[in-house]
């Protein structure tokens, strides 16, 4: 980094980036938890890049902006703003009553300057600009009644073992929030709709094996205290959280990759890495390929409806 003019110019690959306010608190520190500023942030999104990257290029974004750190107004960013620079990529996609002109994080240069509009955490596609009505990502999100991890933790384990039965490759995140993400990569051969169906289908199946401990309930009423199976990601212009984005929680917890090996780690919860260790996990590569093993759900469809009978 370089410094002049109040501001801050950042190598990042073939650009230099001009970071504003370097030295802004984004995560106050107090209770136990770390400070952290603009600087540590762009830090840490350079050096994760390599790694994180390879989970943005080609897929519309949604911003977490917190333009005042954690203590101040948030607001989600669909729409590129026009001031943005022309290098960025930009593709415009329908909605229900228009478009969107949505940004895509092609390069590192681009991670630094949305990390200069303090867009602390990063929401993607399930589906790529090229394709955007068929995911190549499915994703069940394991949302704990409240903070108890260990029913995360039991959860995950049981869809693993479904999803192994399946024949389905599958992949473990912590959210950095309080749960953790399977992800199941595809061929992108089916549309949102029969991706949806079939995620429901799987989760239903193992809330019906399970009832006393998972549910698939949209409301939070009819749940209990029963861990919520949620698939409702699966769906055009939804999205979740990006591999290795930082979650806007204090201490700056970061959504990682982890091994199902990682599952029987006593200290594992779901903020158990941080932009000041997230980057050494990357560096295990745990996820080892995973994500180039996408399949077509046909022959999933089919021993699973063997299954239930």
């Amino acid at each position: 980094m370089t410094e002049g003019g109040g501001s801050t110019k950042v190598r990042a690959g073939r650009r230099t980036v001009e970071v504003k306010r370097v030295d802004k608190v984004l995560f106050p520190g107090g209770g136990g938890a770390k400070e952290y500023t603009k600087g540590d942030l762009v830090d840490y999104y350079r050096s994760v890049a390599p790694f994180m990257l390879p989970h943005l290029r080609g897929r519309p974004l949604m911003l977490e902006r917190h333009p005042d750190g954690l203590d101040g107004p948030r607001f989600m960013q669909k729409n590129t703003p026009e001031h943005y620079p022309d290098w960025i990529t930009r593709v415009e996609l329908p909605k229900e009553d228009g478009t969107v002109c949505h940004t895509v994080c092609e390069d590192t240069a681009t991670l630094v300057y949305l990390t200069d509009q303090a867009s602390l955490t990063l929401h993607r596609w399930l589906s790529r600009t090229n394709s955007p009505d068929h995911p190549d990502r499915l994703v069940f999100d394991l949302d704990p009644a409240d903070d108890d991890f260990e029913q995360v933790r039991e959860a995950a384990g049981l869809l693993g073992e479904l999803l192994d039965t399946l024949e389905l490759p599958s992949a473990l995140m912590t959210t950095g929030s309080r749960g953790l993400h399977v992800v199941v990569p595809l061929k992108g051969q089916e549309d949102f709709d029969h991706v949806r169906a079939f995620a429901r289908d799987v989760a239903e199946a193992l809330a019906e094996a399970h009832p006393d401990r998972l549910t698939t309930a949209a409301r939070k009423k009819d749940r209990g205290d029963r861990l919520y199976l949620d698939v409702q990601r699966n769906a055009y212009a939804q999205t979740a959280v990006v591999p290795y984005t930082v979650r806007a929680r204090p201490g700056a917890p970061v959504a990682t990759p982890l091994t199902w090996d990682d599952l029987n780690d006593p200290e594992l919860d779901a903020r158990r890495w941080t932009i000041a260790d997230a980057v050494e996990q990357a560096r295990t590569d745990p996820w080892a390929g995973v994500m180039r093993r996408g399949r077509a759900l046909g022959p999933a469809r089919r021993r699973l409806d063997a299954l239930r009978g």
